[in-house]
């Protein structure tokens, strides 16, 4: 609410707003005294928040909260006075009255009955009625947010409470209220003041330059003048070249001071640049703690309504995190403590039994760590069952029992991120439905982060989040691509390595390369951005691996630029969303560049490959000449013969690719050069005959070998493959080692040209 909505706001929305703030001071505190009864600080905040609630319950004359308020005092001033020792009944009462205390300002809800209750459980009325039944469906998020969406520090009422973000201003210090757009646009100038600065530095150095040459005519001037010493020179010359000698002394001095001038403004200019950028930065940024607000409640709530005892510990509340960043984590950070207190902490008989203390603990930290923000959420619960979750997997039909037999801690337990996935066989309100882990998944991706599972079997589970400080910077790798400089955001970067020429094979019709004992494909940034021809063939070419666990593409650029931290600059809303293109920004020196989607284009791969339009990283051809290796193509749908005939014709020095049926050999053809075609006949889609009369029929594809091999030996069999096209006919029956090499070089000739 800004200030004019501020002025504006009827009575009740303002108690709303100062509901808001109190109630969360009443739970933290009240959380507080659940262990420690008397601490003496909390009870006297605990108080002072039911009273101020109290006073403006009067002011808006709402009778109902100012009986709630009260009650909720006395009991508090009792705690005080000694006269009462909070017990778990009273804390509950006491919570109960926080809850109240938010519903009660909303028009038309009826809470007389709950109200005489409450004010009797904590009154101690020797008459008071049974306290009323926890109700059965577990607390929701919701249960502890105000009744209309509000902002954080918003506060009116005397005395005021503060956000923990406050909390740090001095006592004379203003508060200002600006809005999200002011600020966005207060950082990108002072990003653009920034990328300016940089200017000075090769102004500077042409200064330098200058200096040199001017140096060097003044040199010049004292050779003229040595070499003329002793010599007959009139007058009118002699005093010429004085004025020119004393001129470029003049002109020496006053550039050098110039030159100085401009290298300290640079430097107090780059300096107070960089100041105002983190400044400007600073006031996107709030402390991780005013993102928890009900969350420590949540859990404690949860925790009793499944027969739980359960305790949440916040470190790093302080721990500056981005706005948009923060305001987003809510969902997630739910997800994984309902998870937590759900499915990771035990019964306390359970705990006891098995040596830890009948409370559980859920521990949830925040801290910068390399430029990056780490959330750790953490439990000293059972862990995760991995027996039981590779049984899941396998009954579910996400892989065989031998492949998950095989899978490692790390590989299984990213199946517990997969929509729909869940390791309860009930559903309930708290979980069974598979939705928790999906969706913190996805909503970390969107802040272009990751998360990591580990967890020790009967110890605990940790969840690690990693994301930016900011979203309104990122750090990213740059590359370039045909002459273009585009930036891969490092979140989504597995590894940038240089690939060499000679590792790159072709399997069933794509490029692939091996690393880390798998097969990654290869493909190439200048067909992804549609950036013009393919790339000149080289000994080695910079590859950029992305992806997740199950789906790793390298992406072939030209060569890499280094590393940089960007200033996001979104795209105008009037483009909308351009494809492989996340946001703008610009180099130091003001060189405009585009941060890619990486998302997008994993996609954008995937679309490549199903429509058999993936081109090699080289075009074909030049690698070939480079390599000075021929490209044989081996069709056929028998695995086994297809992996034999390639292994012989690797061993002999020829580049092999392999297509899986006829179909699929045509597009390959279409696509990619190659010096010979060794094809089967019987093969589903498109048979090895008519993929010989397709090539015999192309007037490009024509003139290329092809071998036809073949279980069919009869003559009629020889004589219809003949008849298509065929250069060659070998049969499968009288086929060996030397008979498949033989046959190809007399077709072709040896493998290097």
């Amino acid at each position: 609410m800004n200030p004019d909505q501020m002025r504006d706001a009827s009575l009740l929305e303002l108690f709303q707003l100062e509901t808001r703030n109190q109630v969360q001071v009443l739970n933290n505190g009240l959380l507080a005294l659940e262990h420690d009864p008397t601490s003496a600080p909390q009870l006297e905040a605990c108080m002072r928040a039911a009273h101020s609630l109290k006073g403006a319950a009067r002011i808006v004359d709402l009778h109902p909260a100012v009986r709630i308020a009260h009650a909720m005092e006395d009991c508090l001033v009792a705690a005080q006075e000694g006269r009462l020792r909070l017990q778990a009944a009273d804390i509950d009462a006491l919570l109960l009255g926080t809850d109240l205390l938010q519903r009660v300002a909303t028009p038309g809800v009826e809470l007389g009955q709950e109200i005489d209750e409450l004010v009797a459980r904590l009154s101690n009325a020797p008459d008071a009625p049974p306290a009323a039944p926890a109700p059965e469906r577990p607390p929701k998020a919701a249960d502890f947010l105000p009744p209309i969406p509000q902002p954080d520090d918003a506060s009116v009422a005397p005395p005021p409470a503060r956000r923990s973000s406050d909390q740090v201003l001095g006592e004379g210090e203003r508060v200002l209220r600006v809005t999200a757009d002011t600020l966005n646009k207060l950082l990108g100038l002072s990003s653009e003041t920034l990328v300016e600065s940089h200017w000075i530095a090769p102004f500077s150095a042409s200064m330098l330059r200058l200096r040199r040459l001017q140096s060097g005519a003044g040199q010049a001037l004292d050779s003229l003048r040595a070499s003329l010493a002793g010599e007959p020179i009139d007058a009118r010359s002699q005093a010429a070249l004085d004025d020119a000698q004393r001129i470029v002394q003049a002109c020496q001095q006053e550039l050098a001071q110039r030159a100085s001038e401009v290298d300290e403004f640079g430097w107090r200019m780059g300096h107070l640049a960089q100041r105002l950028y983190d400044t400007a930065l600073a006031c996107r940024m709030r402390p991780f703690g005013d993102g928890l607000g009900g969350m420590a409640r949540m859990v404690r709530d949860l925790g009793r309504s499944l027969g739980k005892q359960v305790r949440l510990e916040i470190e790093g509340d302080s721990t500056q995190v981005d706005r948009d960043i923060l305001d987003k984590l809510d969902a997630p950070l739910m997800h994984l403590l309902r998870n937590a207190v759900d499915h990771g902490i035990e019964m306390p008989m359970d705990r006891l039994a098995a040596g830890k203390p009948a409370e559980g603990l859920i521990r949830l930290s925040a801290r910068h760590a390399a430029g990056m923000l780490l959330i750790e959420l953490s439990d000293d619960g059972g862990g995760i069952s991995l027996d039981r979750l590779r049984l899941e997997v396998v009954q579910r039909k996400l892989t065989n029992a031998e492949t998950a037999a095989r899978l490692s801690e790390a590989e299984l337990l990213e199946f517990l991120f997969l929509s729909g996935f869940s390791t309860r066989g009930e559903v309930t309100e708290i979980s069974g439905r598979g939705v928790g882990l999906d969706v913190v998944q996805t909503m970390v991706r969107q802040l272009r982060g990751a998360v990591r599972i580990h967890q020790q079997t009967g110890q605990g589970t940790r969840f690690v989040l990693e994301m930016p400080l900011s979203l309104s910077v990122v750090r990213s790798l740059l590359v370039e691509v045909q002459g273009e400089i585009y930036a891969f955001p490092l979140a989504y970067v597995s590894h940038a390595l240089q690939v060499r020429a000679q590792d790159i094979e072709q399997l069933e019709g794509h490029q692939h390369f091996r690393f880390m004992d798998r097969q990654i494909g290869l493909v190439s940034a200048r067909q992804i951005l549609r950036a013009g021809e393919p790339a000149p063939a080289a000994e080695t070419l910079p590859v950029v691996v992305v992806g997740d666990h199950d789906k790793h593409y390298g992406i072939a650029v030209d060569r890499y630029v280094g590393e940089r931290t960007l200033v996001v600059q979104p795209l105008d809303p009037r483009l909308g969303k351009v494809q492989d293109v996340m946001a703008g920004s610009l180099m130091d020196d003001g060189t405009p560049l585009l941060i890619l989607d990486v998302e997008d284009m994993l996609l954008s791969v995937q679309k490549l490959v199903e429509g058999g339009r993936l081109a090699r990283v080289d075009g074909g051809g030049p690698v070939a000449q480079a390599r000075r290796r021929k490209r044989v193509l081996v069709v056929d749908d028998s695995l086994t013969v297809r992996e034999l005939e390639r292994k012989l014709l690797l061993n002999r020095g020829f580049e092999v690719a392999v297509a899986v049926d006829g179909m699929d050999g045509w597009n390959m053809l279409r696509n990619e050069a190659f010096d010979l075609v060794v094809t089967d006949v019987d093969m589903p889609r498109m048979d090895g005959i008519e993929l010989v009369s397709r090539i015999k029929a192309d007037p490009k594809l024509q003139s290329l070998p092809v071998m036809v091999v073949s279980y069919k030996d009869r003559e009629e069999d020889r004589r219809r493959g003949l008849d298509a096209g065929a250069d060659y006919y070998l049969a499968k029956g009288s086929f060996h080692d030397d008979a498949l090499l033989d046959a190809v070089e007399d077709l072709i000739g040896k493998a290097l040209t």
